[in-house]
């Protein structure tokens, strides 16, 4: 069992459309599904990074119905899908308690739709999940996109998610799922 991948939803830093450095809203969809997509493909642990104190306090209760309330009693499945979700303040944060629980630090992987000299291909990057030692945390931004600094920190960077039409521009939970799938999925 792998237990070096971890995820996160960076609501910030990110842009917005104007390119602006701005902190995004957490969605319900997407505390619900990306967890229950990281449980299925053994994820070690899903970070949403959030300095927005209200943000997290809205995030902790989604996630309280579900473990502490009548949601964890009338959905286990619900309820497991949380056990490893986790809120923090910032990437470095996450960054922190992965290397606290795994003895190691991770190495930062981000995606973006577009294509980078460090870009990594799906095949390249789940060989490197199944075969060696790193522990990887690959971020996933919100918004228009991680910022400069954030895409600079990353070990690798995946190449982008393609379909068969002009049109890309997918909902974060979706590309999860896609790419989970890609590096972890069934070979």
């Amino acid at each position: 069992m792998r237990n070096n991948l971890f995820v996160s939803l960076v609501h910030y830093p990110v842009y917005n459309k104007n390119e602006e450095i701005v902190a995004t809203s957490v969605t319900n969809f997407d505390i619900h599904d990306i967890s229950r997509t990281s449980k299925t493909y053994g994820v070690e642990g899903y970070y949403i990074v959030t300095p927005v104190d209200a943000q997290q306090e809205l995030t902790k209760r989604i996630i309280g119905y579900w473990q502490d309330g009548f949601g964890g009693a009338y959905n286990k499945d619900r309820e497991e899908a949380f056990s490893t979700t986790y809120i923090v303040d910032t990437i470095e944060e996450a960054m922190k308690d992965i290397e606290k629980k795994t003895g190691k630090k991770p190495l930062i992987i981000t995606t973006s739709a577009k294509t980078f000299p460090n870009s990594i291909s799906y095949k390249d990057l789940s060989d490197k999940i199944f075969n060696d030692d790193n522990v990887y945390l690959l971020l996933f931004g919100t918004g228009y996109g991680l910022i400069q600094e954030v895409m600079d920190m990353s070990t690798y960077i995946l190449e982008p998610i393609r379909g068969n039409a002009v049109y890309n521009h997918l909902s974060v939970r979706s590309a999860v799922s896609i790419i989970l799938d890609r590096l972890l999925g069934e070979k």
